[in-house]
């Protein structure tokens, strides 16, 4: 019968997927802040191009964005000549997000800027852990922690100080 070792407690999960997640957020916001645009603006812009015509409500829920943050979203990216919103031809009501030529190539820029910044931090690892740390957290995250469960009181996530 096999049993697991329990997880160490001088091993405390949630500090180091937090600080793995802080670090790496201000690297990408640091990397991609050098071409002019924001960690929301490329979640936004990259879904875009990849899933083609969406309404803004779809592409909101993708990014994990409220309806407020998503319309600031898209004025910024429309006054950057970057997306562009139209009526969806079926329900006037919706918008439909378009990915412009100039936000397809800041998508091609931005996704070169992470992608590096992904290899080296995942290079610090020999390739053996690398592939087993990127199976085990995908697989956390598709299972286990994929949904948040109810609480009392909601979960903030504060802004780093600087």
């Amino acid at each position: 019968m096999g049993t697991q070792a329990p997880v160490a407690a001088d091993h405390d999960l949630m500090f180091l997927l937090w600080q793995a997640s802080h670090v790496l957020m201000t690297e990408l916001t640091a990397g991609l802040a050098e071409l002019g645009i924001s960690q929301r603006d490329y979640c936004v812009l990259s879904h875009a191009v990849e899933a083609g015509d969406l309404s803004q409500i779809r592409l909101a829920e993708l990014c994990n964005l409220d309806k407020t943050t998503m319309v600031v979203t898209m004025d910024e990216l429309e006054k950057a000549g970057l997306a562009e919103r139209r009526p969806d031809a079926h329900d006037r009501r919706a918008r439909i997000i378009s990915v412009t030529p100039a936000g397809n190539r800041m998508v091609a820029d931005a996704h070169k800027v992470v992608e590096h910044i992904y290899d080296d931090v995942l290079d610090s690892l020999p390739a053996r852990e690398r592939e087993a740390f990127l199976d085990g957290l995908t697989r956390l995250v598709n299972g286990r922690l994929s949904t948040p469960v109810p609480c009392s009181r909601p979960v903030r996530r504060r802004s780093p100080k600087a």
